[in-house]
């Protein structure tokens, strides 16, 4: 009598709650982003760091982030790849709220460089792999575009170093370089990078420009958040975020020309003729 009684009981709760249709599966981004109204915002805070932002972002393009010391670039990363929990607004990739994306599905397309960078306990292989399936070849290809897969054979377990081990015998610069290879690793359509020459040589940033190279190429969108503008050429957009607001954005050769000052222009007394 009880089987029979709780039988009923299931049948009457799955008569209330039909099944729900199964979500199509979607495929992969092509990495058009856009951003409609964009307020984020932290407990404590009283204003906002993202003062409704409206951009739209191709894909396929390079987009440098610069600005002055807490303008909010970090945050836009973060929203950018829907990490960042205090916001209002929309952010779209490929027309779709980026909250609407399968998580799932959606983290092997995009790829993450944040600011401070931690690599876990574990090998070289998989902290590159981020902790997932380790796929050999997509491991070396995403070491090699970084210019790390030579340093990493120099290990005495190459790949299969553990971190515990490498950590302490890794620069600053190498440490960013292995959280690059993470970032482009399995070839994400969007990849944003938030400091990623902040500790680079010369060498590493040769490779950095590189890799950004080749991944535009490839038809990535990739947005690039730096201090330092010997990197700007590589980049195809530029945008500039002061006090939380966009203040210019363009191509490359648009915002440059706009922050380029204003050639003072000599007074009429200093070009008219002088008496003899």
């Amino acid at each position: 009598m009880t089987a029979r009684t709780s039988f009923e009981s299931l049948e009457s709760l799955l008569a209330n709650y039909p099944d729900r249709a199964a979500r199509p599966v979607q495929t992969g981004p092509r990495g058009h982003m856009q951003i409609e109204n964009l307020v984020a915002t932290a407990p404590g805070r009283q204003l906002p760091i993202l003062k409704t932002l409206n951009a739209d972002f191709p894909a396929g393009d390079i987009i440098a982030i610069i600005g002055p010391s807490g303008s909010g670039k970090s945050t836009l990363a973060r929203a950018l790849v829907g990490i960042w929990p205090h916001r209002q607004g929309r952010v779209l990739l490929d027309g779709e709220p980026i909250e609407n994306w399968d998580r799932s599905d959606l983290g092997a397309h995009i790829g993450y460089l944040p600011q401070d960078i931690e690599l876990l306990e574990g090998s070289i292989a998989e902290n590159i792999a981020r902790f997932g399936d380790v796929d050999p070849e997509k491991v070396i290809n995403a070491a090699k575009s970084t210019g790390i897969h030579d340093m990493i054979l120099r290990f005495p377990n190459g790949y299969d170093t553990q971190m515990g081990v490498a950590g302490g015998m890794l620069s600053g610069g190498q440490r960013q370089r292995i959280g690059l290879a993470r970032a482009v690793y399995g070839s994400p359509a969007l990849v944003v990078l938030d400091e990623p020459n902040a500790n680079l040589d010369d060498a590493g940033e040769a490779a950095l420009v590189d890799t950004l190279g080749k991944l535009k190429s490839q038809g990535k969108t990739v947005f690039l958040i730096t201090h330092r503008t010997n990197i700007i050429g590589a980049v195809d957009r530029i945008l500039l975020l002061v006090d939380g607001q966009i203040r210019l954005y363009g191509s490359r050769s648009q915002v440059l020309a706009a922050l380029q000052p204003t050639v003072a222009q000599p007074s009429p007394s200093a070009t008219a003729p002088q008496p003899a």
